[in-house]
C-alpha cells in the first residue's frame, strides 16, 4: 500500500511558505509565527464540529450497547490515542477495558519512535483481530490520512462488524470504504514541513478531547460540568472529591468525608448518601434505576 501513496500531494507534507525563513528567525518571532499557525488548527476543528457530533453519537450508541472504544494510530497520532484512552478511567471512572488504544509498534513505540511500524499492515490486522469485536467502535488517527497501519486497522475492524471513525488532517485521505465518519480538520502545511506533531497534532488532540468528553457526558458520567466519577487516588483528587460531595450534596466537609468512606470512595454514590441520608446500598440502587444519572436521582428524591 505504501508504494502507491503519492505523499508529495499531501498538504501535511508540503512546505509552509510562511515559515520558509524559519532558520533565520529569532525565538520571539518563531513563537509568534507558531502561535498564528496554531490558531488555524482551532479554526479547522471548528469547521468539522458536525462530523464530530456524528461520531460522538456513534460512540455513545456503541458503548451503551456493550461495545468498547478503540483509538488506533502510529507515531504522534498513536501516542495521542494512548493518552486519550489512559485519561478516561481517572476522569470518567470508566473500566480500563472500555476505552483502549492500539499503537503501531506496540507499547515500546509509545516511548521510543519506531517509524517503520506505521507501514506494518500485518501487525494492524493481527492487533484488530485479537482485540476488536462486533459492536465496538474504532477511531483511526492519521494526520496524513494514508497511514497503512491505520487504514488496514479500520478496514479490518469494519469486516469484524465494528463501526469506524477516521481523524485526519488531509482531505485527500481514504473515504467511506474505511470509515463510517470522517473528521478532517484541514490544518495545512506545518511550520516545520512534515512535522505533524505541530498543527495536525494540536487539531487531533482537540478532536479527541471533544469526542471523549461529549461521549462520556452522553453516558451520564458527569453532572453539570463536574467529574462525579473521578478516581480519587491522589491527595489532590481526594480533596477534589470531598469538595464535590460537600458542594453537590449541600453538606459540611465532615459529612462529605463520612459519606465518601461509606460509599467505598465512589463519589457519585457518596453524593447521594450525603444528599438523601441513605446508606450505600440504597444510593447505589437509586443510581442504577436512574441509568446512572446523578441529576435524575437528586431531582427525584428529596433530602430526608
Amino acid at each position: 500500500m505504501a508504494s502507491r501513496i503519492r505523499y508529495a500531494r499531501l498538504a501535511t507534507e508540503r512546505a509552509n511558505p510562511k515559515s520558509r525563513a524559519l532558520d533565520l528567525l529569532r525565538p520571539r518571532e518563531i513563537a509568534a509565527l507558531m502561535n498564528r499557525e496554531d490558531r488555524r488548527a482551532v479554526r479547522a476543528v471548528g469547521r468539522v464540529r458536525a462530523e464530530i457530533a456524528t461520531a460522538v453519537n456513534l460512540i455513545v450508541a456503541a458503548l451503551r450497547a456493550g461495545g468498547r472504544l478503540f483509538f488506533v494510530g502510529a507515531g504522534t497520532s498513536g501516542r495521542l490515542g494512548v493518552l486519550e484512552a489512559a485519561e478516561c478511567p481517572p476522569t470518567f471512572g470508566t473500566p480500563r477495558r472500555l476505552v483502549q488504544a492500539i499503537m503501531a509498534g506496540g507499547r515500546g513505540a509509545v516511548f521510543r519512535s519506531r517509524e517503520g511500524a506505521e507501514d506494518d499492515e500485518t501487525a494492524a490486522r493481527r492487533a484488530v483481530r485479537a482485540r476488536v469485536r462486533r459492536g465496538d467502535i474504532v477511531v483511526g488517527i492519521s494526520a496524513s490520512g494514508v497511514t497503512p497501519f491505520v487504514r488496514t486497522a479500520l478496514a479490518t475492524a469494519r469486516r469484524r462488524g465494528a463501526r469506524t471513525v477516521l481523524i485526519s488532517c488531509n482531505a485527500t485521505g481514504p473515504g467511506k470504504a474505511f470509515a463510517n465518519v470522517r473528521i478532517i480538520p484541514t490544518t495545512g502545511p506545518e511550520v516545520l514541513a512534515g512535522s505533524t506533531r505541530l498543527k495536525a497534532g494540536t487539531a487531533t488532540k482537540l478532536v479527541l478531547n471533544t469526542l471523549t468528553t461529549a461521549a462520556m457526558t452522553g453516558l451520564g458520567r458527569i453532572h453539570g460540568n463536574r467529574m462525579v466519577d473521578l478516581q480519587p487516588r491522589s491527595a489532590k483528587l481526594r480533596e477534589r472529591a470531598l469538595r464535590l460531595i460537600a458542594e453537590l450534596a449541600g453538606v459540611s466537609r465532615g459529612r462529605a468525608l463520612e459519606a465518601f468512606e461509606e460509599s467505598g470512595r465512589r463519589v457519585r454514590v457518596a453524593i447521594v448518601i450525603a444528599r438523601n441520608g441513605w446508606d450505600a446500598a440504597e444510593a447505589s440502587r437509586a443510581l442504577r434505576a436512574a441509568g446512572g444519572s446523578l441529576r435524575v436521582v437528586l431531582q427525584k428524591f428529596r433530602r430526608k
